[in-house]
């Protein structure tokens, strides 16, 4: 089996929250595209409930793409803390960062049911498994905790 990135990393060393270049690939027709950790729970000491991450990863799909170019993707880890961000280029780190900043500050604060995208059967597989409550509250302590530049180092929080 090929080696994973990810499951290379050590999971007990990290600090969350915090967001890491997991790397960048170039295409056969030199598109760059660059693979991030964003990662929101000490991995092995608690996770987003399955109904908070979900909104929040609905969430941030759109409220992202307002605040950066280039978002392909983002897609929350099966262990909860975290997703997985995938984007065009080589964005700053720090204006990632800021953009999930501000994407956080309005679930906490001013997101209401009716600003979640794809919550009917027609647009989400699994529809019925939402809850702004929890995302509110997760999106609060991860903006309290502060997320750092460095995965390693509480940097910029």
């Amino acid at each position: 089996m090929a080696d994973v990135e990810s499951f290379t990393l050590d999971h007990t060393a990290v600090k969350a929250p915090y967001v890491r270049l997991i790397g960048t690939e170039t295409g056969l027709r030199g598109d760059v595209i660059s693979n991030f950790d964003v990662r929101f729970v000490q991995p092995n000491e608690g996770e987003i409930p399955t109904a908070g991450i979900h909104t929040i990863e609905h969430m941030l799909a759109s409220l992202l793409r307002d605040r950066m170019e280039g978002l392909i993707d983002i897609s929350p880890f099966g262990c909860r803390t975290g997703f997985h961000l995938i984007a065009w280029g080589e964005p700053p780190l720090a204006e990632l960062v800021a953009a999930l900043r501000d994407s956080l500050r309005f679930i906490a604060e001013e997101a209401t049911e009716a600003d979640i995208p794809g919550v009917d059967a027609v647009s989400c597989g699994n529809y019925r498994d939402h809850s702004l409550h929890t995302a509110r509250e997760w999106s609060a302590l991860i903006l309290q905790q502060g997320i750092s530049l460095d995965a390693f180092e509480r940097v910029g929080v």
